[in-house]
């Protein structure tokens, strides 16, 4: 149901997971723990799915809460429950018995910790957030809320690798006009004018520089593992209408 970042894990007062697709109600091609609420799956599987990550973290699910993702850089506080989603691609929490958490299907989740300063935070990091500052932006908000970087522990989760990730030639103009060693991301594609992007690569290089203390990256292919995990790519290739939602949480116990 769940896969754990040993340094995360490590932390006291933290409990967090990046859920897979397994052990939930979803049918079809949600198959599975679907916790997407913007997809087209039967709405009470998505709720019940989403109550057995909740109670997997022992939080209400009241308390288990996501923004609605646009790609922004934006991260926002979160202390309270909410009724509608905030636009935002990242929370940051000192409230013990919250849950934060981000939803992707290969954008990259990142799940962040100060354990010391009693601050968390999640990050919903695809290309766009990544090179537009979400990484940036979560880290600053976690240090207005008493984190200091130096101690914050970052995990990137499951989401899609370099040899399933091929970009266009528009992606290769954009990303080394940014900065010119971005190039060591880009490797060659079969196809001329493309490249295999390394996303996991460029976040933790991001987070890096940033001066995050301890930066882990899982190593595992949303697009490659079916069985573990959706792919907005895979069902993109494959011509479905549609495609689950994998969740990424974090929350200080009480």
């Amino acid at each position: 149901m769940k896969v754990e970042s040993p340094a995360l894990k490590a932390l006291p007062g933290i409990r967090h997971a990046f859920f897979t697709r397994e052990g939930g109600v979803s049918e079809g091609i949600y198959a599975g723990l679907n916790g997407g609420t913007g997809s087209s799956d039967v709405p009470g599987n998505v709720v019940e799915n989403r109550a057995r990550m909740a109670a997997a973290l022992d939080v209400p699910p009241t308390h288990f809460l996501t923004c609605w993702q646009v790609h922004s850089p934006d991260c926002l506080l979160a202390r309270a429950p909410w009724g509608e989603r905030p636009k935002a691609d990242a929370l940051a929490t000192d409230t013990p018995g919250i849950a934060i958490s981000v939803s992707i299907a290969d954008c990259g989740p990142v799940l962040f910790a100060d354990a010391e300063a009693g601050v968390v935070g999640a990050a919903h990091a695809g290309w766009k957030g990544a090179v537009g500052g979400v990484l940036d932006s979560t880290v600053a908000r976690m240090e207005e809320l008493g984190a200091r970087r130096e101690r914050i522990v970052a995990a990137i989760g499951p989401l899609i690798r370099q040899p399933s990730y091929e970009v266009g030639p528009d992606f290769v103009a954009n990303v080394t006009a940014l900065d010119a060693g971005n190039d060591r991301f880009l490797a060659p594609s079969e196809r001329p004018g493309h490249a295999m992007f390394d996303l996991p690569g460029y976040i933790a290089a991001r987070l890096a520089r940033l001066g995050v203390g301890t930066v882990e990256d899982l190593g595992l292919d949303t697009y490659a593992d079916e069985a573990r995990f959706y792919s907005y790519r895979r069902a993109t290739h494959r011509g479905e209408p549609d495609y689950g939602r994998l969740i990424a949480a974090i929350t200080l116990v009480p």
